[in-house]
Order: structure tokens, then C-alpha cells, then sequence
């Protein structure tokens, strides 16, 4: 029986990466390069010509930017897209961007060596195909920095921000997700700790982007730095964080150990940090991502007492991780992430509401 393979087309504007990304994808038994482009206008025809699976998409090009032509394809043309980008500030910027408009992830490209570094990254490469292959086109709203938020009540209890906590997981689709959990949230929310699968140098921009977007504040990770209310704290890429304390006060710790799942920062050491330090405190959520890192530190969360919440498989860009936390009987509820601040904040307000009557 022949299985039908992964069709690529490959948009750059480069040839050497056009010919490497070529080699990389038809080495692999599912996968095959139907076409390529040097220019968004000739891959907009191939596209039609070919109706590839997956796209791989570079940013930087002549006669339309990749992003404006990431923009028009998916307003036209919904279909899977890889980003492949120069790690550089702008990079990061445009990569993020991309995600915003409805790219599925996103690749480096390396800055010495292109050959050698490219092809190093062969399984990465693949990997992220395969899961664009199979992830699913989710409408996307145009998102604007410095737009005002949507409006959310006050908590109007300061128990909200000592007392409890909200750890979040997500890996491939989370970008967008995390904004859309955080973006409702209101200023006295507690204190937020992040673990996003995403490469090293990266997350900072991430960060910034959310932190113009929400009425939290928003920033990385550092060793050490203490939990407060009203902010969100995401693990620097390539860097564990986990929950711990300093008397009656919680700190993040950030680590470079070894990674857990394959991953780095990953969801299970933060979730278990939480069940461990913040016990019944901790409200932990996990979000679209591919495999199953998170869903046994999601169940130790809930077994320590947590409140515990995993996006449903309709709003997922890629349903692995919420599907195993939901199969471990890790989760309380389950919910469209457009719905998970609003469940987050009724939570919130009935635990402020028995506080108050003890």
C-alpha cells in the first residue's frame, strides 16, 4: 500500500536554500518538494498549479514580503505554512507576526555555515512539516499592538493576587492562544508563569508583543525574580521555569537542566513546581501543542488540589497535548480558548467569595 506523502512547496528567494530545503525534505520516506519559488507572485501560481500540503515560507523577499503575502494566502487561501526566518531582532518580530496571521511555526535560519546549519537541521525541519500537515486552519483576527484590550471586571479582592497562582502550558499554536488567555485578563489577576515551546531568542519579543497587548504586564523570566499579581512571567527559550518559594513569598527559578519531554523549557517541570509550592493555590492550563509534555504534571497539579483547565480539540491548532491531558484525568474543564480567562475569572471570584465567608 503506498502512502501518500506531505507535498512542500518551498518559497525563498534564495536558490542555496531553496536547494538545501529541497535535499532536507526529499530525504525524508513521507515527504516530497513538489515546487519552488524565489517570489511570493511565482509561488501564488504554484499554488494553484500544485495545491501543496504544506508551505515553507521565507520573510525577506523581493517584489511582495513574505509577510504580506502570508496575509493575502490566508485570507484567500487558507493552507499550513512554515516560516523560515533569520534569527536577528527583526527576525523574531516578523516570525511572531506570522504566527499572529495563521503560520503554524517557524524556522531559524542559521547565520554561518548555511549548509552545514540547515542541514543540521534536518528532523527539526521535517518535524515541523509533519505537524503543519496536520494541524488545523483556525480563523484569524487582525491583531494590532497598542489596541485596548477587551474589557474585564476587577477581581476587587486583593486574595486574588497573594494567594493564587496561574501556571500555563503550550507549545505549537500557543503564541496565539497564550494572547488570547491573557489579553481579557484584568490588572489585579495573580501572578502568571508561562512555559511556551519556543527556540531561544525569541521569547523576549514574545513578551514585549503581549505586554503592549494586555493590561497585565508582561516579560521573561528571570532567576529568582518574585510572583507578583498583575503580571505574567514566560520561560526564556532554551531556559526551564519552575515555581518555588522565599518565605511566604513565590520566585521563579529559571535553569538550564537538562530538557524533560525533549523539551526545554518544559510544560511538565513547571506544572510540577506548581502542584509542589502552590498545591490548591495553582490553576493550571494547557494549551494546543503537539505530543504530550505537561499532561502528567497537569494531573499532579490536580491531584495536589488545583484547579486544572486544557483547551478543547475545535479551538486547537494541534490537540496532542490538551487530548493527553484530558485522557489522564488531568482536567477539571475543558473549554474553547476564547472561553479560559472567562472560566479563569469565575474561578477566581468564587474562591474569593469562600475566603471571604471563612
Amino acid at each position: 500500500m503506498t502512502v501518500k506523502k506531505i507535498t512542500v512547496l518551498c518559497v525563498d528567494d534564495s536558490a542555496l536554500i531553496r536547494s538545501l530545503m529541497t535535499e532536507i525534505i526529499n530525504s525524508q520516506p513521507d515527504m516530497v518538494v513538489v515546487a519552488t519559488a524565489s517570489d511570493p507572485l511565482i509561488a501564488r501560481d504554484l499554488v494553484k498549479l500544485h495545491n501543496p500540503d504544506v508551505m515553507t515560507l521565507d520573510v525577506e523577499m523581493p517584489r511582495m514580503d513574505g509577510l504580506e503575502f502570508l496575509e493575502k494566502l490566508m485570507r484567500l487561501r487558507p493552507m499550513p505554512v512554515v516560516m523560515v526566518s533569520s534569527l536577528t531582532e527583526r527576525g523574531s518580530e516578523s516570525a511572531l507576526r506570522a504566527l499572529e496571521l495563521g503560520a503554524i511555526d517557524f524556522v531559524t535560519k542559521p547565520r554561518l555555515g548555511i549548509r552545514d546549519g540547515l542541514l543540521s537541521y534536518t528532523d527539526l525541519i521535517a518535524g515541523k512539516i509533519r505537524i503543519a500537515a496536520n494541524a488545523k486552519m483556525l480563523p484569524t483576527k487582525r491583531i494590532t499592538l497598542g489596541a485596548p484590550p477587551v474589557e474585564a471586571a476587577m477581581l476587587g479582592s486583593p486574595l486574588m493576587s497573594t494567594e493564587k497562582l496561574i501556571i500555563i502550558g503550550a507549545s505549537t499554536g500557543g503564541t496565539e492562544a497564550i494572547r488570547q488567555v491573557l489579553q481579557p485578563l484584568p490588572p489585579d489577576s495573580p501572578g502568571i508563569l508561562i512555559a511556551q515551546h519556543m527556540p531561544a531568542g525569541f521569547t523576549r519579543s514574545f513578551a514585549e508583543r503581549l505586554n503592549g497587548l494586555c493590561r497585565i504586564g508582561v516579560s521573561e523570566a528571570v532567576h529568582g525574580e518574585r510572583i507578583l499579581s498583575g503580571h505574567a512571567y514566560i520561560a526564556p527559550g532554551g531556559f526551564h521555569i519552575s515555581l518555588a518559594r522565599s518565605g511566604a513569598n513565590y520566585i521563579a527559578q529559571v535553569d538550564q537542566a537538562p530538557p524533560v519531554n525533549r523539551h526545554r523549557p518544559s510544560v511538565d517541570v513547571l506544572f510540577d513546581s506548581a502542584a509542589k509550592h502552590a498545591g490548591p493555590n495553582a490553576i493550571g492550563v494547557i494549551l494546543t501543542g503537539m505530543g504530550r509534555d505537561g499532561a502528567e504534571g497537569l494531573l499532579r497539579m490536580r491531584q495536589a488540589g488545583a484547579y486544572t483547565l486544557a483547551q478543547d480539540e475545535a479551538s486547537s491548532v494541534v490537540f496532542g497535548m490538551p487530548r493527553e491531558a484530558i485522557l489522564l484525568g488531568a482536567t477539571v474543564d475543558v473549554a474553547p480558548v476564547d472561553k479560559i480567562s472567562d472560566l479563569l475569572l469565575n474561578h477566581l471570584r468564587s474562591f474569593g467569595q469562600r475566603a471571604n465567608r471563612v
